[in-house]
């Protein structure tokens, strides 16, 4: 769930940097689609760290 919400809110951040910038809206939402999961796969597989267990006396 948090990737998702890293992913959307990063690649609206870059499709309207991109806007902003310039780019045509075809290459600004090209670029942000590849950029959201690009960013899904990343904090999906490496920003979730799996909680300690300890064990019990």
């Amino acid at each position: 769930m948090i990737a998702l919400i890293w992913a959307i809110f990063l690649a609206t951040y870059i499709y309207f940097g991109l806007v902003a910038v310039g780019t045509s809206g075809a290459t600004a939402i090209v670029l942000a689609l590849v950029s959201f999961a690009g960013i899904w796969l990343f904090v999906r597989l490496r920003g979730e760290e799996t909680p300690v267990r300890r064990r019990r006396p």
